[in-house]
């Protein structure tokens, strides 16, 4: 395996920066002196195996990416990256299906790390009314469907509040991985147009939730559903695939959401 140790060093000191440390915290953090840890950005250390990964765990690099430093470290990647149909990630896969189906009679969607998305329930079929077909082509990315004019946008009815909660949701992620998909992805989702503004309210929505969650609110032939979501991952995943699935769950935030989501199941099972 051809690599140098500047390879290693400029990849720690990118993560590093990216989590606004300074040498000095993460030496202090890792339990090793600033001039090792400078020394190991500049090419002027190798590190060991066991460093890469005690530095990745006080970073909180993400799987992929802590293959790719070690990798760059000389060392063969650790985590494995399999596809979610392998048999061997059968009991991850039923796993997933089953914490969606426990959302049943509300909509809930499991994503990977660009936003495409992976596995939905049936009630998800609820909310994607007049949506393109194009859009809903693999890679389905739900972002994309959610904000395209040929997507959700024209029914959600507070389009611009949930548009700002999605792109600084977008932007956050790109600050915290660094992934460049992302990054083009938040800039095609921020060039769609948009209302200038929203109409006044938000239904039934509870006043005192609106400072901690947003609510997305989609009309339908019959009714407006007012829904707001609730992310869940997997708690300590080693492998890549599983640790960058992301269920997203659309929960009713007022009583005729629930009641309506209901009477919609019904149908469906019908």
């Amino acid at each position: 395996m051809q690599t140098t140790s500047s390879d290693f060093g400029s990849h720690l000191r990118a993560w590093r920066q990216r989590r606004r440390l300074s040498q000095l915290d993460l030496a202090t953090d890792a339990g090793i002196s600033s001039r090792h840890l400078s020394f190991m950005e500049t090419g002027r250390s190798r590190p060991s195996r066991e460093m890469v990964l005690r530095l990745s765990d006080y970073l909180d690099v993400p799987l992929r990416q802590r293959n790719v430093l070690l990798t760059a470290g000389g060392f063969a990647p650790v985590y494995p990256e399999r596809p979610l149909d392998d048999p061997s990630l059968e009991p991850a896969r039923k796993a997933v299906e089953l914490v969606l189906d426990g959302y049943h009679p509300y909509p809930a969607i499991a994503v990977d790390r660009h936003w495409n998305l992976v596995r939905a329930n049936r009630m998800v079929a609820v909310m994607l009314q007049g949506v393109a077909a194009h859009l809903l082509e693999a890679p389905c990315n739900v972002l994309r469907l959610s904000l395209h004019p040929d997507g959700l946008a024209p029914r959600i009815t507070n389009l611009r509040q949930w548009r700002d909660h999605l792109l600084i949701r977008l932007r956050q992620q790109v600050a915290t991985s660094g992934d460049p998909v992302l990054s083009e992805l938040h800039d095609e989702l921020a060039a769609y147009p948009v209302p200038t503004a929203d109409p006044p309210g938000n239904g039934d929505f509870p006043a005192e939730m609106v400072d901690y969650v947003i609510p997305l609110r989609l009309q339908t032939d019959q009714d407006v559903l007012s829904v707001f979501s609730t992310t869940t991952i997997f708690g300590t995943p080693t492998d890549v695939t599983l640790s960058e699935i992301a269920i997203e769950a659309f929960l009713p935030a007022d009583a005729a959401t629930a009641e309506a989501l209901r009477l919609k199941a019904g149908s469906l099972a019908g």
